[in-house]
């Protein structure tokens, strides 16, 4: 039965600029990060004011931090697949029947008829850009369409770390104290079972299983850090 609300058609969620990868893993990466910098800090038992001013520092730093990684990230990963696609853009200019032949065999490996497989690349041969992207695609599993946006991915990780690292926060800049830490604890893993709920969905996996993963992650984070806190117990006021 053909699906009514898309006319027959399904639709695939467009990952190709990395923003999306970038922004679910940077809040789950923020929340992680602040929940364990705030409890660990407030572990050591210091001041409300030396708490928020690691809560700040961490997202500050790990914002910067997570943005600057995906930059570099897919920016190298863009330029390694340009230099790829230069080399076979070369070998199309140089080397055309050779080219030609190695694409004809992979359609044949796959259990295209000769014929068939010829005629098809022949086709594709006519057009230089065509011919490109589709030896990119069957040679090297490169879509020259879709090497990723080092700025959007940079981007979404930025904003989505600073979100996630700032949730754990809030209590310490209304409160300070056990209020506080309650509050952090509430917040960090409400915020986790969210988070692991929307990968679920986004990755269509069981939303249950991917919030209590996440929150089990979150939960022995801020376990460790905290019972480090209390054990250098600095005493810092």
């Amino acid at each position: 039965m053909e699906d009514q609300a898309t006319g027959g058609e399904h639709a695939h969620r467009d990952l190709r600029g990395g923003g999306a990868r970038a922004a679910i893993f940077g809040v789950s990466d923020g929340l992680v990060s602040n929940v364990s910098l705030i409890i660990g800090v407030a572990g050591a038992n210091p001041g409300g004011t030396f708490v928020r001013l690691a809560g700040l520092a961490g997202l500050v730093a790990g914002s910067f931090s997570m943005a600057a990684g995906e930059f570099i990230s897919m920016q190298s990963q863009r330029e390694l697949f340009q230099r790829e696609l230069d080399v076979e853009r070369q070998a199309l200019h140089k080397s055309p029947q050779l080219e030609r032949d190695e694409l004809v065999a992979i359609y044949e490996r796959r259990g295209i008829d000769a014929g068939v497989a010829r005629e098809l690349v022949d086709e594709v041969m006519q057009d230089p850009e065509l011919a490109l992207e589709t030896h990119a695609r069957e040679e090297l599993g490169i879509d020259p369409k879709a090497l990723g946006s080092p700025w959007q991915a940079a981007a979404s990780s930025f904003v989505a770390f600073a979100i996630g690292a700032v949730l754990p926060l809030i209590p310490w800049l209304i409160t300070s104290g056990t209020a506080a830490l309650v509050g952090s604890i509430v917040i960090g893993a409400v915020a986790a079972l969210v988070v692991g709920a929307v990968v679920g969905v986004f990755t269509g996996r069981s939303r249950v299983r991917s919030a209590l993963r996440q929150l089990l992650i979150l939960s022995m984070a801020a376990g460790v850090t905290y019972a480090i806190g209390r054990l250098v117990g600095v005493g810092v006021s």
